[in-house]
């Protein structure tokens, strides 16, 4: 297993919030799903005043996301929470189905991101590093490539129970776009055709990891967060 690729982003980050300390307040805004934007609007101005369309559906699965989470047990609670699960998908992915029935048939609370466009692809590669798919990440963790004993290795360590413990009635939030689309913009002219966005290929079975750390009972891969 390859190390977790790491964006580095403090150093720009901290450049554009220096910047605009001198004129005006920025927030640091953190959605449902884990991702985080700057906006000079509080939370809820930002999200009442989102100029793509989406802010009343965006707001509303996040309170959903949210009253669900809050309904799971306690320990499963506890590792959504300290660890999520985000699965990175692509069209005609068998091993992205694999992993996807894996994380359902075990209960795992998870949300899923869709590779399908080009700046899918351009924002996914930034994030692994390559353009294989799927990708699970837990918590800080990156899976490349969909490998059964691997995933639940990982699982376990994190603390998610073997089996399922969802609550009846239960929803698992629906796929969405790593990148949000862009909300179309009028003109005369008709567009050129835009190019087929290339199509991430399907990582092949990663191998075992090695077990680094030290084994326990509750973690005999020794896997360490």
């Amino acid at each position: 297993m390859k190390p977790a690729h790491t964006i580095a982003l403090a150093a720009t980050v901290a450049a554009l919030l220096a910047g605009a300390a001198q004129a005006q307040t920025v927030y640091r805004i953190v959605g449902p799903d884990g991702r985080v934007t700057f906006s000079d609007r509080p939370p809820e101005a930002a999200a009442k005043g989102s100029s793509v369309g989406h802010a009343g559906s965006a707001a509303a699965a996040g309170r959903s996301a949210g009253n669900q989470l809050g309904a799971l047990p306690y320990a499963l609670r506890q590792a959504a929470t300290r660890y999520p699960v985000v699965l990175y998908s692509g069209d005609n992915c068998g091993p992205c189905v694999n992993g996807r029935n894996l994380l359902i048939n075990r209960g795992i609370p998870f949300t899923e991101r869709t590779v399908t466009t080009q700046e899918d692809l351009q924002a996914y590669q930034r994030l692994a590093g390559e353009a294989t798919l799927p990708l699970l990440t837990i918590g800080s963790q990156q899976l490349k490539g969909f490998s059964d004993g691997e995933w639940s290795q990982y699982l376990d360590a994190a603390g998610y129970p073997g089996a399922t413990q969802l609550p009846p009635g239960y929803q698992r939030p629906a796929p969405s776009p790593l990148v949000e689309p862009r909300a179309p913009v009028p003109s005369e002219a008709q567009p050129a055709e835009a190019a087929p966005a290339a199509t991430p290929r399907a990582a092949p079975p990663a191998p075992p990891a090695p077990a680094p750390g030290t084994p326990s009972p509750s973690n005999p891969a020794g896997i360490i967060f």
